[in-house]
């Protein structure tokens, strides 16, 4: 329980110090966005290489998808995907409905329009995961309600 309260305290330390500094410098919001996106992806890298040392290689495309949805979210977020959707073409849509790094800040409307700075990490950590995995992605996030994200 204390590690995923210091899980969430840095990450939301990581997220407003590095737009705080983009502020005092007058840099741009997008590279903050891209450096969240690459930590994570780096943290994604090292995370699935641990998980899936001593698991059996995956059969295809969805049985990784499944394992991203079960073990490693749950390892991750202390919670399983809430759904898992596909257009058996290569779009997978996984959605959180109260997605952790999000209930923080999900008090109103007014910060939905941060959510992108939160989430920016966590795609990284998918795509670096993936990668490691051997499937090259291009993953984004959407919210339309908080805390719930797609």
């Amino acid at each position: 329980m204390a590690d995923e309260a210091l899980f969430l305290l840095l990450h939301n330390e990581i997220v407003a110090g590095m737009y705080r500094a983009a502020e005092q410098s007058d840099g741009e919001n997008g590279r903050c966005t891209t450096k969240l996106e690459s930590m994570g992806f780096r943290v994604g890298q090292g995370l699935i290489e641990r998980f899936t040392k001593d698991t059996a290689r995956f059969k295809d495309e969805l049985d990784i998808m499944k394992f991203i949805c079960k073990d490693f979210w749950t390892t991750v977020f202390k919670k399983q995907i809430d759904n898992l959707r596909t257009n058996h073409q290569g779009i997978y849509v996984l959605q959180d409905n109260k997605f952790r790094l999000l209930t923080q800040i999900s008090a109103g409307k007014q910060y939905l329009e941060h959510a992108p700075k939160y989430l920016a990490f966590t795609c990284g950590l998918i795509r670096g995961g993936l990668s490691n995995l051997g499937i090259k992605s291009i993953v984004t996030a959407e919210v339309s309600s908080m805390p719930a994200c797609k």
